[in-house]
């Protein structure tokens, strides 16, 4: 994360915590143990009296968020005051929003300005904790979606593209579709080679060239049915002609690159590119 906001970058976000009551398999920036929230909420404070009053959007990542309990709100509070023009996106795997109370605090400081990207890692009870590393994270998980849609907070509902869940993508869009149906957008991510990524590589790695014809069935089910959806850090040579319209750049530009092989692509300036955080590039890139 950077140290300072830029109102030219595509990703300003405020850093909360490392610690985190989820261990995912392919999570990207693995959990710490040590209490750090009083130093990063010291931090923040500071970033956010810093930044230009035209920010169009601040992110408030870690970890997860909501282990700061209410300051949480007091933070979100000092960004509304500071910023009142700024949307506010919160990544939370969205388990503490269970306790309906909370998720109506976050809805009394939010005044309609605050997204929350949650990931829903399957339809499955049983695949979903495995992937989270929880025990009960889904129906926790569930019920704070509940909790947030019943107080009007948007919601993104991000799916991270693993081994363990592909071959479920068309009955996830469509459980979707019947239980989740008040969400504001549904996004599918290519994983980032990082972290828990790479200890758990036998488990959780494929290729987006295997997922495809089942991302393809579960993006043009939901968008038939005018579901807002989004495809995160594909690549567009990877995806079919059906599937580019809906792909985002959606990599942060301190660690976005491409390959030399992108120079003569037709597409690169509409593409996301790669991380260049991953220890491993994709298979099948070529030049459009």
């Amino acid at each position: 994360m950077r140290d300072i906001i830029d109102i030219q970058s595509n990703d300003n976000a405020l850093f909360v915590t490392g610690q985190c009551n989820n261990h995912c398999l392919m999570c990207c920036q693995p959990p710490v143990k040590r209490d750090d929230i009083d130093f990063f909420y010291e931090k923040n404070i500071r970033l956010i009296d810093s930044a230009p009053f035209e920010l169009p959007t601040i992110g408030v990542t870690g970890g997860e968020p909501t282990l700061l309990g209410d300051r949480l709100f007091d933070l979100i509070a000092h960004i509304r005051k500071r910023l009142p023009n700024t949307h506010i996106q919160i990544l939370s795997n969205g388990r503490q929003f269970a306790d309906g109370p909370y998720a109506e605090k976050l809805a009394q400081v939010s005044e309609g300005m605050v997204i929350v990207g949650v990931p829903f890692h399957s339809d499955s009870p049983i695949i979903h904790d495995r992937i989270a590393g929880a025990k009960n994270a889904y129906n926790q998980t569930l019920l704070g979606l509940y909790n947030l849609a019943a107080n009007d907070i948007d919601i993104e509902l991000r799916i991270v593209l693993t081994k363990q869940n592909y071959q479920r993508l068309p009955q996830m869009a469509r459980f979707i579709s019947k239980n989740l149906a008040f969400v504001s957008t549904v996004a599918f991510m290519a994983m980032e080679d990082i972290g828990y990524t790479i200890k758990n590589r036998n488990l959780i790695w494929i290729e987006p060239l295997d997922y495809m014809p089942q991302l393809q069935q579960a993006v043009q089910y939901l968008a038939q049915l005018e579901f807002d959806v989004s495809l995160f850090n594909l690549p567009l040579c990877l995806l079919p002609g059906s599937l580019r319209p809906f792909a985002k750049q959606s990599i942060s530009d301190w660690k976005n690159k491409y390959l030399p092989i992108c120079d003569t692509c037709t597409a690169k300036s509409e593409c996301c590119g790669f991380f260049s955080t991953s220890k491993s590039i994709f298979q099948g890139i070529n030049s459009l």
